[in-house]
């Protein structure tokens, strides 16, 4: 390592949503920088015209703000490899790879798509490799010119040195690749716009990266990076080829990999959904990584102090929904009760909260918060959770009504109107005596006595505990709630 010090990078492309996988990448690199005292350089490769937007890349910014990332070096910030957008730097691409085609590393390569899907055709009917068969690879003078004659604009493609390639990846250990497996590969396009494989290691190379920590994807293309950095290193242009370790792919539903098309992959959908970015990043972290063999729930800097990368786990790791949303309703209890209320405060107003805004009762949000807490997975659940404190009415839902008002339920709820009127209203445990005397007076227990009541004031079967909600929401408009109730019973 360069100076001793470690220096990873994150490198998005802004084509659209971030995608959780891409998340759990960056927080790897971000936890390793923190953790070694090291430096996490953001570097945004968006050289791909027709795919990348400016939205995009204001959404990756506002995403890693949102999930708690800094950075040391990269957009908005700066730093002494700037810039740190890959279309800022085509100048320094296209020197390079002239360097490259004048030592002899790289070639000019005149076959046409044709040509070459003929070859590989060929290849694969005789039990070869179909890769490129390395056609172009010693033109002469006048072959070169004979191919420009006939109008054909060459690409520029990497020599591959006919040698097996070994390197030890920091996850998975030594990995070997035979040259046949290997072949030259393209790193210029015939309209002279730079490829993937050549700007994103000489990124690497002169931004000075010590550890390339990416997703399993991308294994394959490490020894053509190896051999690369070789030719960059012989040129001056790198100071040592870095440490590579490969994660492990994140899977979906049905042991397939997770995709930006699959709709758990979306990191907005958590943003919108409620998701606190300490619950995610707990979460994520445990797809390939664990602090200790009994515990899951802790927080980053928990996850900052014990983070190595070489303790990733190669195996893929699935990505369970459930189990997500059971540790972010973990972290949600472990908030401080201003902090939990605070966070709730986008779902408690438009566009999300179905009452006017001068129905909400700021003293009556603070009496629930604290039960409110222990009830959710994710913060957008609190709307269904308290409006009936803020609507003038309850909002039935009918499944709920028909499973609560069974046969004799118009009974019990007029015992329980008769108790609850002359009960203490600043005492849940009031109310709930006074629930359970009525329930005991028609032969029920407090769960079976108290459904019916829930309902008529809240309009659903599950929510906060009941007691403490109808303190909350008063006297009066409980039992006009219930009258309400029995009206619609009666009809």
């Amino acid at each position: 390592m360069a100076n001793g010090s470690v220096r990873v990078r994150f490198c998005p492309s802004p084509t659209g949503n971030p995608h959780v996988g891409l998340v759990r990448t960056a927080l790897f690199n971000w936890a390793y920088a923190r953790h070694t005292g090291g430096t996490f350089v953001f570097r945004i490769e968006d050289t791909d015209a027709a795919r990348d937007s400016e939205e995009s890349y204001q959404q990756l910014l506002d995403s890693l703000r949102w999930l708690g990332f800094d950075w040391d070096e990269g957009p908005e910030i700066g730093g002494p490899h700037a810039p740190y957008r890959q279309s800022q730097r085509m100048d320094t691409y296209r020197e390079i790879a002239g360097r490259l085609l004048d030592a002899g590393h790289a070639y000019h390569c005149y076959c046409s798509t044709e040509e070459l899907d003929a070859r590989r055709d060929a290849a694969r009917a005789a039990g070869r490799p179909s890769g490129y068969d390395g056609h172009c690879r010693e033109l002469t003078a006048e072959q070169k010119a004979a191919y420009e004659a006939e109008g054909r604009t060459p690409i520029v493609r990497f020599r591959m040195p006919d040698e097996a390639i070994t390197f030890t990846d920091l996850v998975r250990g030594e990995i070997t690749y035979l040259p046949e497996n290997v072949p030259d590969f393209g790193i210029v396009r015939a309209n002279g716009a730079p490829l993937y494989t050549l700007v994103n290691p000489v990124d690497d190379a002169l931004m000075e990266i010590t550890h390339v920590l990416r997703g399993e994807d991308l294994l394959s293309s490490t020894p053509r990076q190896i051999a690369l950095y070789k030719a960059l290193i012989e040129l001056g242009v790198a100071k040592e080829t870095p440490a590579f370790g490969h994660l492990p792919y994140v899977m979906g539903e049905g042991n397939k990999k997770l995709s930006k098309r699959d709709p758990e992959s979306s990191l907005n959908l958590y943003r919108e959904r409620g998701f606190l970015p300490e619950g995610l990043l707990n979460y994520l972290s445990l797809l390939g990584w664990s602090l200790s063999a009994d515990r899951d729930i802790f927080g980053v800097d928990e996850m900052v102090a014990a983070f190595d990368v070489t303790d990733v786990n190669p195996n893929p790791a699935r990505f369970d929904l459930k189990k997500c949303e059971a540790v972010n309703a973990d972290h949600i209890r472990l908030l401080d009760v201003k902090d939990f209320a605070a966070r709730c405060a986008p779902w408690l107003k438009a566009p999300f909260a179905p009452w006017a805004p001068e129905d909400f009762d700021q003293a009556k949000w603070d009496a629930v918060a604290p039960h409110a807490q222990t009830r959710l997975k994710v913060l957008s659940e609190i709307t269904d959770n308290v409006d009936f404190l803020f609507l003038p009415e309850p909002v039935f839902d009918e499944a709920s009504w028909t499973k609560a008002m069974k046969e004799g339920s118009d009974a019990l709820l007029r015992t329980a109107r008769e108790k609850l009127e002359s009960a203490d209203w600043n005492s849940a445990e009031s109310l709930k005596e006074a629930v359970l005397a009525a329930g005991e007076a028609h032969g029920l227990k407090l769960g079976k006595a108290q459904a019916p009541v829930r309902v008529a004031v809240t309009g659903r079967t599950v929510g906060l505990p009941l007691f403490e909600s109808l303190e909350v929401l008063g006297r009066e408009r409980t039992l006009a709630r219930i009258d309400a109730a029995l009206g619609r019973l009666a009809a």
